[in-house]
């Protein structure tokens, strides 16, 4: 997700990036504040998931898979259910990701993802209880990159918000101290919804939207999850160890705000066919 840098990219394909900022140009033509092309498409695979979506951001694509479940509710939160994101990085997305246990990366990659997910209280903890102290619904969101270039922390951000508003699951209930559906399905109690935004500084300058070669040549990052009342709920820095000014912070969260409204409007066009 950016930390491959050196041996990745030539020091001929450094300058070249510097030199187009300088000039006020990206290597694909966008603008410094322009997102690639955005396409969501929900409910991609209902046999094997409650809720889902996949998400193409340029050449960068993730699927979000939802499953609900049931279990018992943490001692410290009787009456509340859990939401969790996981992410897998398989080779098949690229060849930077390698088969095996949870890399470095994908920890970090579902980490930020959940956060912006708990931080903006999407799911209504307390509307996911079945009985207080007993059963609660369990919501785990997994994210699968099916090809990396570049900024997988907001394709996933929005591949995981559009399955999570797409989830419908069984309503199960306790009926003589057992477990049994009662046939009607729910939707997620959808409290927030906020996406994550990921603005690279390279130099003196900030683009949004990093693809892969901008990453490699990023001196950091900064991802802000934007809800919909243009509320910054979450905010991490990542992607190097380089310094960003107050200044450049604010700059950030303006293009941020920038771009919230559309990518919000995409999600809600791609879900409302869902009943």
């Amino acid at each position: 997700m950016g930390d491959f840098t050196a041996e990745t990219i030539s020091h001929i394909d450094r300058e070249f990036i510097a030199d187009l900022l300088r000039k006020g140009e990206r290597l694909d033509g966008r603008g410094f504040d322009e997102y690639r092309e955005l396409s969501i498409t929900a409910d991609v695979v209902p046999a094997k998931a409650e809720g889902s979506a996949m998400v193409q951001l340029g050449d960068t694509s993730v699927v979000a898979g939802v499953k609900v479940l049931v279990g018992e509710p943490y001692p410290d939160s009787p009456d509340e259910g859990v939401t969790m994101v996981t992410a897998e990085m398989s080779p098949i997305a690229s060849p930077l990701f390698e088969l095996g246990p949870p890399r470095e990366d994908a920890i970090e990659l579902a980490r930020i993802v959940d956060r912006g997910v708990r931080e903006s209280e999407t799911v209504d903890a307390k509307g996911l209880c079945i009985e207080k102290g007993k059963q609660v619904y369990m919501v785990f969101a997994d994210v699968y990159p099916l090809e990396y270039d570049g900024n997988l922390i907001d394709a996933s951000s929005i591949a995981v918000n559009t399955a999570l508003l797409g989830t419908r699951f069984p309503e199960m209930k306790i009926e003589n101290d057992e477990l049994v559906e009662t046939g009607k399905l729910l939707s997620l109690p959808i409290k927030n919804i906020a996406i994550e935004h990921t603005v690279a500084l390279i130099g003196k300058h900030l683009i949004v939207d990093p693809i892969l070669k901008e990453e490699f040549v990023q001196d950091c990052r900064l991802t802000m999850a934007v809800d919909r009342d243009d509320n910054f709920t979450a905010m991490q820095k990542g992607g190097g160890i380089g310094p960003m000014s107050l200044e450049l912070v604010d700059k950030a969260m303006e293009m941020a705000l920038g771009q919230a409204k559309p990518i919000r409007e995409a999600i809600n066009e791609a879900v409302k066919h869902i009943v």
